[in-house]
């Protein structure tokens, strides 16, 4: 005991015993991440439920003021999603499953339930469909 405790009190001693502490240290956090990790919470999820029909209503002076293709109007304030979408503010419009529009926001698309009926409103499909 005498041994160890002379050898502690030592300077090299005293190095060896901050290394070990910065390991131990270390370790431990290592093992504190995983175990929070593991708890089975998933996070916080957001969920906007009616954000469609609210943005719409939320910009309808918006939509007064800026001329567009009547058809267009009469479909921005359609709730009902098509299986093809555009932005009011593009000239190209996207199957419901091309991944090429998800970054038009929802509040800026305009749904069609057919090619021919998108493009009667003035929209070609796009290239990346």
């Amino acid at each position: 005991m005498q041994k160890i405790k002379q050898f502690l009190e030592s300077e090299k001693g005293k190095d060896v015993m901050t290394i070990a502490i910065v390991i131990l240290v270390g370790i431990s956090s290592f093992f504190l991440g995983r175990l929070s990790n593991q708890t089975g919470t998933n996070g916080v999820k957001l969920e906007y439920t009616g954000q469609e029909a609210s943005a719409i209503g939320s910009n309808k002076t918006n939509i007064d003021q800026i001329s567009l293709n009547p058809s267009i109007t009469e479909k921005t304030n359609n709730n009902s999603r098509g299986s093809y979408f555009a932005s009011k503010k593009g000239k190209k419009y996207y199957s419901s499953g091309c991944s090429a529009g998800k970054t038009i926001k929802i509040e800026n698309r305009i749904y069609f339930s057919t090619t021919t009926e998108a493009e009667k409103a003035g929209f070609t499909l796009s290239s990346s469909c």
